[in-house]
């Protein structure tokens, strides 16, 4: 219970502290929880874009809107790290560059050209995806982007992370625990859609899945570990891969 409220307190901005003060330690397996907090934020934007258009709000800006509620409820937390990521993989040229530019609190081009093409092809595949998918999608690519942790070490200290929390790897009985969560995470939304007709979105679960062992190996090659940024940068680019992929289904 203290891991879930942890993960909901460090990847939202909303006030969980206020009903359970999460101990240090636990903040260390948030990533472990972060598919449950999907249910929330792709929730939040399934629910922004369903219904500013049923009050007749055009669908470009409803999409928008959808867009903009995620990034208030997360503090751009994700974004944050996609941005780093692009400038720390784009202008690195060894481990020890790489780290030193993600650190930096400043963006660079590869940074913004990175949100400016991330930010555009999520918006538009959204005008033709099903409100349900949008929730499917969030826990998804959460669900994929999650087993980083299990897969390489973290990158920096303690002391070094930009958050102060060194996230803890997995023993096989770890991994049995959080294939369950996984399971459990996904039921929801995938039944969803299955009963509202998108039986299809089935097939496009695995692709997050190949797209973060792709980048995991990248980050295995460059940093021989992840870190946070990473971890923000497989959810987002993990997701984009669902949105980008459904444009050849529906």
């Amino acid at each position: 219970m203290s891991s879930l409220f942890a993960s909901l307190i460090f990847f939202t901005r909303l006030p969980w502290w206020r009903l359970y003060d999460s101990p240090k330690e636990a903040f260390e397996h948030v990533v472990d929880y972060w598919p449950l907090v999907g249910w929330l934020t792709g929730g939040t934007m399934a629910l922004v874009l369903w219904g500013t258009t049923q009050l007749g709000c055009p669908l470009t800006v409803a999409a928008l809107l959808a867009i903009a509620s995620r990034l208030l409820l997360t503090g751009a937390l994700h974004e944050d790290g996609l941005a780093d990521f692009c400038d720390g993989f784009g202008g690195g040229t060894s481990r020890t560059r790489t780290l030193e530019i993600m650190k930096d609190s400043h963006i660079g081009t590869f940074g913004v050209l990175g949100l400016i093409l991330y930010l555009a092809l999520l918006w538009t595949s959204m005008l033709t995806v099903p409100v349900a998918l949008v929730v499917l999608f969030d826990v998804t690519a959460k669900c994929a982007a999650s087993l980083i942790t299990g897969q390489l070490p973290y990158a920096r200290t303690a002391a070094a992370a930009k958050n102060g929390v060194v996230y803890v790897g997995r023993s096989w009985q770890s991994w049995l625990l959080h294939s369950l969560r996984c399971a459990l995470a996904l039921a929801l939304p995938l039944a969803l859609c299955v009963y509202v007709g998108l039986s299809y979105a089935v097939y496009l679960l695995p692709i997050p899945f190949v797209v973060e062992l792709l980048l995991m190996l990248w980050m295995r090659r460059r940093l021989g570990g992840y870190t946070g940024d990473c971890c923000g940068a497989l959810f987002l680019l993990s997701e984009l891969s669902l949105y980008l992929a459904a444009q050849f289904l529906t």
